[in-house]
């Protein structure tokens, strides 16, 4: 995001600080480092980084004689092309490129990002085939009169999403503080530490991307998990990602949203044919309230599980959690995130 705000202006030049060949290396070796010790991350982050540094590269070696291409359209289209392989969710890729990475006029970049985005997928799909992220968890018809439930559970999801995004802000605010390496270091390996207490007590459940302990919860119930997979999935997920490795909360923010679900349906009082869809709009509003892209997290779950009876409850669910995480924080984790970055650039030059 910030390397896109900075392309096609007089401070293009900076954009190497943020996408380059360097950094889509370091990026991918952080990532497996983080995977093998168990890290609660995700890989869409990274992928959005990688497909971006390539494809800024690839705009840096076009030939001069040749037609010149948008340098931020190429890294929009980088960035759509990264999500939609990431989770094999084509849609997903190109509505948060609309409703997050840019604040222009799709008319400008649709045919390069559509065209991105295709090839990405079936590179993706040869590779690892034709699958849905999450499967094909039931969904039964969900009766009107219970839609309080839907809008709770939402509520609740959404406001603890901007809650993680503060914790994030909060663990980085005290790394800051240390300026030399040594002390980094020290603060690196305390998180690290307080990490592996953290699976020692509780499991494998607070460890990955969670992917397990959604298709746990959806496809076994959601009392298979136990009461405290919620708190293990958000507390570690915090942890791993402030250790400043290369890792992503797409995937760990929609395993949180999950065993937050599992812990509210219980105490609703609501039999287990409902559990499903309510887990899924869980989900949904915590990733909203981290990322504040409503659209982008309902159409994300939509292709994870090809659930399109629940279209509707699914958007209802991103928008209530981006209206519950605005009562929290004004803005979204990455656009903090990036404000800082730039802010950072301006007092370095």
């Amino acid at each position: 995001m910030a390397a896109i705000d900075l392309a096609g202006t007089s401070r293009s030049r900076f954009v190497s600080l943020f996408l380059s060949v360097k950094i889509g290396l370091v990026k991918i070796g952080s990532s497996l480092l983080l995977m093998l010790g168990g890290g609660a991350i995700g890989r869409e982050g990274p992928t959005l980084q990688v497909s971006g540094s390539i494809f800024d590269l690839v705009y840096r070696l076009i030939p001069d004689s040749w037609p010149r291409v948008s340098h931020r359209i190429m890294l929009i289209t980088g960035g759509a092309s990264g999500l939609a392989a990431a989770f094999n969710t084509p849609l997903g890729g190109i509505v948060y490129v609309i409703e997050e990475l840019s604040k222009s006029h799709i008319a400008r970049f649709r045919t390069a990002v559509f065209s991105a985005v295709i090839i990405a997928g079936m590179t993706a799909q040869n590779f690892l085939g034709a699958y849905l992220y999450l499967g094909y968890p039931r969904i039964d018809p969900f009766p009107i009169w219970m839609i309080w439930a839907l809008l709770l559970v939402a509520f609740m999801a959404g406001y603890a999403g901007a809650g993680f995004t503060r914790m994030l802000l909060w663990v980085s605010s005290k790394r800051s503080v240390y300026k030399k390496r040594s002390h980094q270091l020290l603060f690196v390996l305390g998180l690290s530490m307080l990490f592996a207490i953290l699976t020692y007590f509780s499991g494998t459940v607070s460890m990955g991307t969670g992917k397990s302990v959604i298709n746990q919860i959806l496809f076994d119930g959601a009392e298979s998990v136990p009461l405290y997979a919620f708190p293990a999935r958000f507390i570690g997920a915090a942890l791993s990602f402030s250790v400043g490795g290369g890792g992503g909360i797409f995937a760990t923010a929609l395993s949180s949203g999950a065993a937050l679900g599992a812990l509210l349906v219980g105490p609703l009082g609501l039999t287990s044919d409902h559990h499903n869809l309510l887990i899924l709009v869980s989900m949904i509003a915590f990733l909203t309230g981290v990322t504040r892209t409503p659209f982008t997290s309902a159409i994300l779950v939509l292709e994870m599980t090809d659930r399109h009876s629940a279209i509707f409850y699914f958007l209802l669910a991103g928008i209530v959690g981006n209206l519950a995480a605005g009562f929290l924080m004004d803005k979204s984790f990455y656009e903090i995130q990036k404000e800082q970055y730039l802010d950072d650039l301006k007092q370095q030059t």
